[in-house]
């Protein structure tokens, strides 16, 4: 049975992707920042950690492994939008969209390297493609999420094991992507085959 942590769990689209996952089988690790959200989030373990914070997330990921086991999944959801091209703004959003994904793909990358079906999902945004300078933060901070994560499908590429996937949306819920169809789409990966997947950007923009 496949382990999936899940960044980011205790929003809209982190407990659908929970409660997925977790109806197909897999050993969800849900992880948020606040015990009492997290509670109600379809999981197998539940772990509260500050991921902008270098040493507690790698402390999150010694403790899954020792208490879950290997991972073979990690859907960061972690984020959030400010519009603008101001200091304040960049300040709230840097930690939020570059820095957790940093921290947590490099204390899970081993885990998903080593796995037979290593997964790394994120979000992606349509508007990174189209910077404004009402969005300048944003736009920027998306789009060197982006780098990052096809940095590390560059590293996975050869082995052809573990795939790296940026599923595009313009926004979740709403007017934008259900959180449903999210999940759903999440779901399907672990089945698909790595190289096929790896470095992908899926939208899912309708």
């Amino acid at each position: 049975m496949s382990v999936v942590v899940v960044t980011g769990a205790t929003g809209d689209a982190g407990r659908a992707i929970c409660a997925t996952l977790t109806a197909a089988g897999v050993t969800v690790v849900a992880v948020g920042s606040e015990t009492g959200r997290l509670k109600s989030v379809a999981a197998s373990t539940r772990f509260v950690c500050d991921l902008t914070d270098a040493a507690a997330t790698r402390d999150l990921a010694k403790r899954v492994r020792a208490e879950v086991g290997p991972v073979d999944g990690l859907v960061h959801l972690v984020g959030g939008w400010r519009g603008g091209h101001e200091a304040d703004d960049w300040d709230w959003l840097e930690p939020r969209i570059l820095t957790t994904l940093r921290l947590a793909t490099l204390a899970f990358h081993d885990d998903l390297s080593a796995s037979a079906t290593g997964r790394l999902v994120i979000i992606g945004s349509s508007s990174a493609a189209k910077p404004t300078w009402s969005g300048a933060n944003y736009a920027t901070l998306k789009t060197a999420a982006d780098a990052w994560v096809a940095a590390i499908a560059s590293g996975w590429r050869k082995a052809g094991t573990a795939a790296a996937v940026t599923l595009v949306v313009t926004s979740i819920g709403g007017d934008g992507t259900p959180v449903d169809a999210i999940a759903s789409r999440i779901a399907t990966l672990w089945s698909e085959p790595a190289d096929a997947l790896n470095g992908a950007r899926i939208s899912l923009v309708e």
